[in-house]
């Protein structure tokens, strides 16, 4: 078996509230959620998933996060509406679906603390998934330490996703819209996600929240960003205390770098499905790709590491963490 910590999905129905709620520009929006049928349409998702049957799924709710684009009440419903769905999934489909993480409507704190307790209390949820800054607040923010005590309590793990930076890189802007937003998708947001991650990490690893609650558990997306590549400069050993995925695109030497940071039993396998992946497997021609899956398994098994560490790395530690029965 191989769990995958962090793989993404837009479920039916918070699919159409979104897009029916959203005060960002739609017809952006409906391009990513889009972007891949595997997020949203189950058949083509189990398709996929039959390739590597070996493989089961930790859910998290794609982008975009929802204080960026709600009011603060509609995000409180449509985080209600995601966990809800995620839930019957997990239930439905447990040979599929092992877990998942509570989506949160951050621009409300006490209304994301009511949503942690009912996700994980009534739901059965294994954490929590919030992002690398909070619509521009950094995650050290005095506001969300509540968040943070919380899930300590709970002894459950925080997923942190990336998101842009509250001060974008530049973009030339004599250029024609479609090639702006062409280099927007392909270099400015591979830049501005690992550099957001990296940031928000160094924050909290200063901020305190190890020392005030050592058992405290975060998931960074894509290996931690850049804070293994810049380990000699940073040099904040709380760094370390941060758990990471295996989502680099089958990139093997940036996962020995990761292994390198974080060590076997702080890393773990998650692909980005149904995104990401360096190499495309269409499920028939034309219809959708699904990620980075086997770029993924691939890219693991070629670590020049133990076999029992690649096992770790692939579940023991999912297990472990999440506190899973499988």
């Amino acid at each position: 078996m191989k769990i995958d910590i962090f793989s993404h999905i837009v479920t039916k129905k918070y699919k159409e509230e979104l897009l029916k709620r959203t005060k960002s520009d739609l017809s952006k929006l409906t391009r990513w959620v889009n972007l891949n049928l595997a997020l949203s349409d189950l058949d083509i998702r189990f398709r996929a998933m039959d390739r590597t049957p070996d493989v089961v799924q930790v859910l998290t709710v794609a982008l975009p996060p929802l204080e960026v684009v709600l009011s603060p009440e509609d995000a409180i419903e449509l985080a209600k509406i995601a966990n809800d769905e995620m839930a019957e999934l997990v239930m439905k489909y447990p040979n599929r679906f092992v877990a998942a993480a509570a989506s949160l409507p951050l621009n409300d704190i006490d209304a994301a603390l009511k949503e942690t307790d009912r996700a994980i209390t009534e739901l059965g949820f294994k954490g929590v998934q919030i992002f690398s800054n909070i619509n521009g607040e950094p995650l050290d923010a005095p506001k969300f330490r509540v968040l943070y005590e919380k899930m300590a309590k709970y002894d459950l793990p925080i997923w942190i996703h990336p998101w842009y930076l509250p001060v974008s890189g530049p973009i030339p802007n004599n250029l024609p819209k479609e090639i702006q937003e062409y280099f927007a998708r392909q270099f400015i947001q591979p830049i501005e996600w690992p550099i957001d991650t990296t940031l928000a990490m160094i924050r909290l690893a200063l901020s305190g929240i190890f020392e005030d609650h050592p058992n405290i558990k975060f998931i960074t997306h894509h290996c931690g960003g850049m804070v293994p590549f810049y380990d000699g400069r940073i040099g904040i050993e709380n760094t370390r205390k941060f758990y990471a995925d295996t989502a680099v695109w089958g990139v093997t030497g940036a996962l020995m770098c990761g292994h390198a940071f974080f060590g076997t039993d702080r890393l773990l396998f998650g692909t980005d499905a149904p995104l990401g992946g360096r190499i495309s497997y269409p499920l028939n021609p034309g219809e959708t790709r699904y990620g980075g899956t086997l770029d993924t398994i691939y890219s693991i098994e070629r670590m020049d590491i133990p076999n029992g560490d690649k096992e770790r790395i692939f579940y023991d530690n999912a297990i472990r963490l999440l506190r899973l029965v499988v």
